[in-house]
């Protein structure tokens, strides 16, 4: 039985941790070793948008401390990933490059969509219990030191996540100096937070009903909950018997009753504030505590893409629930997509030998389909460009900001005049290789787009056949389709420009 032993290592706000883990098709993945160093990069991050140069030298240290332990353990890949509190900095390009040079680990740096999508990753790593809380109404809150993510789930699909500003460490960061003005922290803390709280109540949870509230995260079990993270489960009344026990203790008397260092202790107070609101929010009578933490995540991701293990849960159908979430909310037409969306998928799948791209490649597809359209929610007369700033301006979960700015150009194209690489690249800063993915997705789009120019989906079945480097395209309608055929020219050239191949398109019976 061949068994690969994997390290995941998370560069956080307020520690960087590493755990080892053993892979095998028979085992899946288990830990074998967790090592954790405090090393508040995030103070610098919040409050400045850079660090000092003592702080990345301790963080090169903390590195090359774990290279020496992977090498004991003898591991084989590894994967490192920063969140917040490196992709604030105003230039991170320049601390991943001395990162490298000093330890030979390549950084990423994730957004905050792959961050929570990782993270909640390692929930469904407990399979049975995570697949029978998503049957209801359910709630994850990811407590991160800059940031807080909610996502809510509903029969086993993802139906909203959203990121608020309202990491454990940047509260503190923010409400510093004003801490000693007040003998109650918490009320402070709770009325700093209160008006986003507020909003995401209004935008978000109209019509949702939470059964069942998850938080991410180890930093709980660790220290408040220690006596529980064998049991999970913290019933409400258990939660505030715990939180008036501990809310007007000081950092010092926290950090001393918890074994923690105080700058470590001081995150506690916000983390408990933000839960209690969220309890109250969600009416929630129980708390389910995993004690899983975005390093599962990434094993979990590393075991599955690998196929170590195969998960229950449909993690892509995730993302298209929640990019067809978005069209909804733009009132984008949902007949017209689902039509063009299945001619983009036809012609797609028929051309693999032409395109040379892959799953991921075909899932961006699906989601540019998706999102084409929602820019005519404002505005009629421009509809790529308000498209475009709305993808970039929303994030989807589980795509990089990278493929994010890809989707976001398909559409814009689907109708712009496609530039060179030099003209977009000076906007984007996208890669050759980026460029090259949003002309082909781009193409596939604007030919499946006109086939259903008028929105009525008159093409009832696409046959598509390549035969040398020509490309039929045997439309089968009952409907008159003169509309559609009539305004392909230019979609057609552009197709060919792109494939270098011949299209031909006709309906069915006819020369």
């Amino acid at each position: 039985m061949a068994v690969t032993t994997f390290a995941a290592i998370d560069i956080g706000s307020y520690e960087v941790s590493m755990k080892i883990f053993e892979m095998s098709r028979r085992i899946g993945f288990r830990e074998i070793n967790d090592v954790r160093y405090q090393l508040e990069l995030g103070r610098g991050t919040y409050a400045a948008g850079r660090l000092e140069m003592e702080t990345v030298d301790e963080l090169c240290e903390i590195l090359n401390d774990f290279k020496r332990m992977m090498a004991d353990f003898g591991v084989e890949s590894w994967r490192a990933c920063a969140t917040s509190s490196l992709r604030e900095l105003k230039n991170p390009t320049i601390i991943l490059e001395q990162i490298y040079q000093r330890t030979g680990i390549r950084v990423e740096i994730l957004s905050n969509a792959e961050q929570h999508f990782l993270g909640y990753k390692s929930i469904a790593a407990i399979e049975s219990g995570f697949k029978k809380a998503i049957q209801k109404g359910t709630a994850i809150l990811d407590i991160g030191g800059g940031n807080l993510q909610v996502s809510l789930f509903d029969k086993d699909a993802l139906v909203l996540t959203q990121s608020i500003r309202m990491g454990s460490l940047r509260i503190r960061q923010r409400l510093k100096d004003l801490e000693k003005t007040t003998p109650h922290y918490d009320r402070l803390v709770e009325e700093f937070i209160r008006n986003d709280l507020m909003s995401f109540q209004r935008l978000y949870l109209k019509d949702k009903e939470i059964s069942n509230l998850i938080l991410m995260g180890d930093f709980l079990t660790d220290t408040i909950f220690q006596d529980k993270s064998g049991e999970n489960i913290i019933t409400k009344t258990e939660f505030l018997k715990k939180y008036d026990s501990i809310v007007n203790m000081s950092d010092y008397d926290l950090a001393d009753s918890m074994g923690l260092e105080p700058e470590y202790a001081s995150l506690i107070i916000p983390n408990m504030v933000i839960i209690r609101n969220f309890i109250e929010l969600f009416q929630a009578e129980a708390l389910w505590i995993p004690g899983v933490s975005l390093l599962d995540g990434i094993a979990y991701d590393y075991a599955e893409k690998n196929k170590y293990l195969k998960s229950a849960h449909n993690f892509e159908n995730d993302i298209l629930v929640a990019s067809r979430n978005i069209a909804r909310r733009y009132s984008s037409g949902k007949n017209h997509l689902t039509g063009t969306c299945d001619l983009a998928l036809d012609i797609f799948d028929s051309t693999k030998k032409i395109h040379g791209m892959g799953k991921r490649e075909r899932l961006l597809l699906q989601i540019s389909v998706i999102l084409h359209d929602c820019g005519k929610y404002i505005s009629m007369t421009d509809v790529a460009e308000y498209s475009y700033q709305i993808i970039m301006a929303t994030e989807i979960i589980g795509l990089s900001t990278e493929e994010r700015q890809v989707i976001a150009s398909v559409v814009r194209y689907n109708t712009k005049e496609f530039g060179c690489y030099e003209e977009i690249n000076r906007e984007t800063a996208m890669s050759r290789e980026e460029y090259l993915l949003t002309a082909k997705l781009a193409a596939i789009l604007r030919l499946a787009n006109a086939m259903d120019r008028s929105h009525y989906q008159k093409v009832k079945a696409l046959n598509v056949k390549l035969k040398d480097r020509t490309l039929y395209l045997i439309i089968d309608s009952v409907k008159d389709v003169s509309l559609e055929l009539g305004l392909l020219k230019d979609k057609t050239e552009f197709f060919e420009s792109v494939f270098g191949i011949r299209l031909v398109m006709k309906r069915k019976g006819r020369a």
